[in-house]
């Protein structure tokens, strides 16, 4: 069962769980607030603790807003796109031949079919990130089976609006975000670690933070990071 604590303008989802200590915590990118409390916490009880927290809470919030977020693209020559957390300039070429994707240490070359309007061109280079997620993806996770003794049965990419991976523990499925390729390699290494480790541990319990912390020690820098790096146009959390 979820509770809301409203403090003002804020309100607080709050969840009970086997936890020994409460985590509150704002999630990007707007500002939604949670708390974990043990299960037996009272409300008013955990209401006092994220009052003690409001001046905390208001300015993570206020980070966030602060926060670059990237235009919407038009997948024109000269735009800016990233790939792998590096920024390059998107060069539009036409010719009566299949669509490419050519990246050089400064650029993007996409060619195009003459006509091709604005929406295919999205999706020529969307199948391209995909294309370099799964030439990453199945190393990483083939490093980290062994290291954490699980196996991931299927992986998938999709675009995904609300968060970058998502764990499906009883079929042994993991699903990232199709953004994860404009990150730096790391993000998308930690992002991967993360859901992996719900394999073992479901929830965002203590456990699982001690087997994040044990497997992944700069977890928190990488989370970090992965905040502060500029929005999509689209929301996510994490």
């Amino acid at each position: 069962m979820i509770d809301t604590i409203r403090l003002g303008e804020i309100a607080i989802s709050v969840t009970r769980k086997a936890v020994k200590h409460v985590h509150l915590s704002v999630h990007p990118p707007g500002g939604r607030v949670t708390l974990v409390a043990p299960t037996h916490t009272r409300l008013e009880v955990a209401r006092a603790f994220a009052v003690t927290k409001l001046p905390w809470i208001r300015k993570q919030q206020a980070l966030l807003r602060a926060q670059a977020r990237e235009a919407p693209r038009r997948f024109v020559g000269r735009e800016t796109h990233h790939v792998w957390g590096r920024r390059y300039l998107l060069e539009l070429r036409t010719e009566a031949a299949k669509p490419t994707v050519v990246l050089d240490h400064r650029r993007i070359l996409l060619t195009v079919r003459s006509g091709t309007d604005a929406d295919k061109r999205a999706e020529v280079l969307h199948a391209w990130h995909r294309t370099l997620l799964h030439g990453l993806l199945p190393e990483l996770i083939a490093k980290w089976e062994p290291k954490l003794g699980v196996k991931v049965k299927a992986y998938f990419l999709q675009r995904m609006k609300t968060r970058w991976g998502s764990c499906n523990v009883r079929a042994g499925h993991i699903r990232l975000n199709t953004e994860l390729v404009k990150k730096p390699r790391d993000l998308l290494e930690y992002v991967l670690v993360h859901e992996m480790i719900h394999l073992l541990e479901p929830t965002h319990s203590e456990r699982f933070v001690s087997l994040l912390g044990r497997h992944y020690p700069s977890w928190r820098e990488a989370r970090a990071e992965l905040n502060e790096l500029p929005l999509s146009a689209e929301l996510w959390r994490e």
